[in-house]
């Protein structure tokens, strides 16, 4: 496994953007699915976006359209762009790689497995 560090946490009004970062200690395994994860107060961990291979992507119903994932191959970093932030955005946010490799199934979570998990980042909208 190896390990992630996320980065960019921070608070901004509603409306406004933020990037977040989750660099790995090793190379992220590109036929790993790997994605952003977030839990706000009083509710379960979701997935938010995922990645996986040559840069396929599934972003959740809630944040489509204004949240994207993209990976940075050279530099092991996973990246979460948000823009337009509602208070409904307001969560610990955390990276994560699957336990197993992709076989062309759903990357979604918690039907995929994650076992290796950064240490979340907050992320406050008001």
């Amino acid at each position: 496994h190896v390990q992630l560090v996320e980065s960019g946490a921070g608070s901004v009004q509603a409306g406004g953007s933020l990037r977040l970062s989750c660099t790995a200690s090793e190379t992220i395994y590109r036929w790993y699915c790997t994605g952003w994860f977030r839990q706000a107060p009083g509710k379960e961990r979701e997935g938010v976006a995922y990645i996986v291979g040559n840069d396929f992507t599934t972003i959740a119903d809630g944040v489509k359209g204004r949240f994207s994932i993209s990976r940075d191959d050279a530099k092991s970093t996973l990246y979460l762009e948000m823009h337009n932030l509602s208070p409904e955005d307001t969560g610990m946010y955390y990276c994560a790689q699957a336990a197993r490799t992709w076989y062309g199934g759903s990357c979604q979570y918690p039907g995929q497995v994650y076992d290796c998990w950064g240490q979340g980042t907050q992320v406050t909208v008001s």
